[in-house]
């Protein structure tokens, strides 16, 4: 069936199947997509083979979100990087202006579901615990576990669960990290990572209180400079 989201001050139409999941990607056209901060898609961001690619190179670029906010979600889809890429998905983003005018990075606002090829990053290695930057990881806080991902060139299924505070990532069917915002655990996670009070007030801020007041907002993904494919982007909201 198809129905219809609304979308800022359009609306968006979409499948829908038996089973209440919508398709926010359908693997022909970027309808309902655009940058983030923009009103349109940046160019760096095309459809190739029924994949939703960000490539590298030149022309415009930056992060992308579906222009529709949910609240408790299932979120699903596929992604597959290049050699030594770095990506990642975001849920429960804000668009968030600066005092200049320009926007504040997306990460700000929203937790983030890492998209890294764990071999060949850095990143991997990186970050004050082994693994919180490796694929499917909440980025830069609790590591995915068991880690479970597929080389760069071939497709990792991912799911992210996010009901009434409680969130779950899955990466190729299990479950690999768990955790739970607006608690005294979400607080302590913030602290020691890099958005921290004292080291990034606003990003604390925001995240601490991720979704705003209706605690609802973006999925996107991310522009981190790598070629990188998405493709059956689906979710199921629910009540």
């Amino acid at each position: 069936s198809t129905e219809t989201l609304g979308a800022e001050n359009k609306t968006i139409s979409v499948k829908k199947d038996n089973k209440g999941y919508i398709t926010i990607f359908d693997g022909k056209s970027l309808n309902g997509w655009r940058g983030y901060g923009k009103n349109h898609v940046p160019a760096r961001w095309t459809v190739e083979d029924g994949a939703l690619k960000f490539s590298k190179g030149e022309g415009e670029g930056g992060d992308i979100i579906f222009a529709h906010k949910f609240k408790n979600f299932i979120l699903e889809m596929e992604w597959k990087v290049s050699k030594g890429a770095n990506s990642g998905i975001f849920y429960l983003a804000q668009e968030v202006k600066n005092d200049k005018g320009g926007m504040e990075p997306i990460y700000i606002s929203a937790p983030e579901c890492q998209v890294l090829d764990n071999e060949n990053h850095p990143d991997a290695k990186l970050g004050a615990e082994l693994g919180i930057r490796q694929s499917s990881s909440l980025y830069d806080m609790i590591p995915a576990k068991p880690q479970n991902a597929k080389p760069y060139g071939e497709w990792n299924k991912v799911k992210i669960m996010c009901y009434k505070g409680t969130v779950v990532h899955y990466q190729n069917d299990q479950a690999v990290v768990e955790y739970h915002l607006w608690t005294p655990q979400w607080d302590e996670l913030l602290q020691k990572s890099k958005f921290s009070k004292e080291k990034w007030p606003l990003a604390y801020e925001l995240l601490s209180n991720c979704g705003g007041e209706n605690h609802e907002g973006f999925i996107g993904l991310q522009d981190h400079g790598d070629d990188v494919w998405y493709r059956n982007i689906t979710v199921k909201v629910l009540d």
